[in-house]
């Protein structure tokens, strides 16, 4: 692939992200299948293996943007209820509703809780939460992995709230995996935890995901 942009060509990390994308399956098979997203093959590869998501779910989409997990999740199964958010802004998806702002401020929690119907010790009301959410990395390993597992922590917290007997927790991680007290919380409230890196997810990337099977609170 050509690239006419001058000042973008001259960068070289832009270079290579324009050229790994344009020799990406993925990339074109998102784009054959109508997807915004190469990482909606990420949550399909998950779905595929461990078999979650079914129709006349109440899921949550936490990190969204651009929306392809939202969108895989109401095309494959339209009876299911999606409540998505993320910092920025998605384009409308039929079947989703979305709330933009910042998951970790009370505004965006009471959104949530008021959606989904969510009362102080009244129980959970979802029967799926799934997390993509990852901070913008600045390139120092350690400090990336603790800005992805104080995520991985507010996401953990909300499902233990929102979760039905017998919901399932699925969120992104990074390559070294959570702390051993995070695990052993996750564990002592899920009936399996096990960790996947889809095939979907690049080979060079730090990434993979922790999914949370038979919450029992």
């Amino acid at each position: 692939m050509k690239i006419l942009n001058k000042k973008i060509a001259a960068k070289k990390s832009s270079a290579a992200w324009i050229q790994r994308q344009a020799a990406d399956p993925y990339v074109a098979r998102a784009h054959r299948d109508g997807y915004r997203a190469r990482a909606a093959y990420k949550l399909i590869e998950i779905n595929e293996k461990f078999k979650f998501l079914k129709n006349h779910q109440v899921v949550v989409d936490l990190g969204a943007a651009p929306g392809s997990w939202s969108q895989y999740v109401v095309r494959q199964f339209p009876q299911s209820r999606v409540f998505a958010m993320d910092l920025l802004e998605i384009v409308p998806i039929n079947g989703v509703e979305f709330y933009q702002g910042d998951f970790t401020t009370d505004a965006t929690l009471q959104w949530l809780n008021e959606k989904l119907g969510l009362k102080p010790d009244s129980g959970g009301t979802v029967d799926v939460v799934l997390s993509d959410m990852a901070p913008n990395t600045v390139g120092h390993k350690k400090t990336d992995h603790l800005r992805q597992m104080t995520l991985l922590e507010y996401a953990f917290d909300f499902a233990t709230h929102a979760l039905k007997q017998g919901g399932v927790f699925v969120a992104k991680s990074f390559t070294g995996g959570t702390t051993n007290e995070l695990l052993t919380q996750i564990r002592a409230r899920f009936d399996s935890v096990h960790h996947i890196k889809p095939p979907a997810s690049r080979k060079d990337s730090v990434e993979m995901f922790i999914v949370a099977l038979g919450f029992h609170g």
